[in-house]
């Protein structure tokens, strides 16, 4: 996927380009998350979608929820989706930071003369 150490570092444009594959795939992890969270909340706490919306936005975001769950249900629902979600978090900004990780490396350990 990502050039060895035997090819030149990327040019600007793909870089940009590989940026952006990667936010995209970051955003569709927390999209689907976000979805997720909202069908749980709406299944379980039988929330509105709004303030399902509002729960999973603010557990996702690392905030914790809004709304007490009131059911069993809910309750262990609610512990999972915390639990999910800050390794969502994590995910998400490995999935941002590695092209550039990667690229600082590159440099540091890429020299003409090969």
């Amino acid at each position: 996927m990502y050039e060895n150490r035997s090819h030149p570092p990327l040019g600007r444009r793909r870089f940009v380009g590989r940026m952006l594959r990667h936010a995209a795939a970051a955003l569709a992890l927390i999209l689907v998350s976000l979805a997720a969270g909202m069908a749980g909340y709406a299944h379980f706490e039988r929330l509105a979608w709004r303030d399902a919306f509002l729960n999973a936005a603010m557990l996702l975001g690392g905030m914790g929820p809004v709304d007490a769950p009131r059911t069993d249900a809910g309750k262990v629902f609610a512990g999972l989706y915390a639990l999910y979600a800050g390794l969502v978090f994590l995910a998400a900004a490995g999935v941002l930071f590695v092209p550039i990780v990667h690229r600082l490396l590159h440099r540091f350990h890429w020299s003409e003369d090969r």
